[in-house]
């Protein structure tokens, strides 16, 4: 697989994990926030981890949690948001180092059917504003059907869907 231009098998475990850090965003069924952190820092902290500074990490955290309709919980802790607005804490976490690819794994799958769909239509309107690369999975084929293109694996064969 060539990502940014580089073959991933021939890479180093550092210049493997730099890539992720850099080119590659993961949302997961389950947010996965660190509870001890505010929605505000734990959008900072990846960016944090790539060398930006505070006040930079700062600034860019409220844009995206304001985007996202969250600039109002920023101070509250992942226990104190609903679902739905853990899991687009967890799209502005996913995306707040301007990664060229998304990956998301079932990333309405654990909430009901309304809060669903209004983060899909947050996620898919910022893939839309920012140009990103997603790749989404879900057995949820309502979701499948808003998508510009469509495969299933079946029977170890990716296959086109209509």
């Amino acid at each position: 697989m060539f990502i940014a231009g580089g073959a991933t098998v021939a890479m180093t475990d550092e210049a493997r994990t730099t890539l992720r850090r850099n080119e590659i965003g993961f949302v997961y069924q389950f947010h996965h926030l660190l509870p001890e952190f505010t929605a505000l820092e734990n959008v900072m902290l990846p960016q944090m981890i790539a060398g930006l500074s505070r006040a930079r990490a700062k600034e860019r955290a409220w844009q995206l949690l304001h985007y996202l309709g969250l600039s109002g919980r920023a101070d509250h802790r992942p226990p104190e948001l609903s679902g739905g607005e853990q899991q687009r804490v967890a799209i502005a976490r996913a995306v707040a180092n301007g990664p060229g690819i998304l990956l998301a794994d079932e990333p309405t799958g654990n909430l009901d059917p309304k809060t669903a769909d209004h983060v899909f239509e947050v996620l898919y309107g910022l893939i839309r504003a920012t140009g990103l690369a997603a790749l989404i999975v879900t057995h949820n084929m309502e979701l499948a059907a808003r998508m510009d293109r469509r495969v299933t694996l079946h029977e170890g064969r990716v296959l086109e869907l209509g």
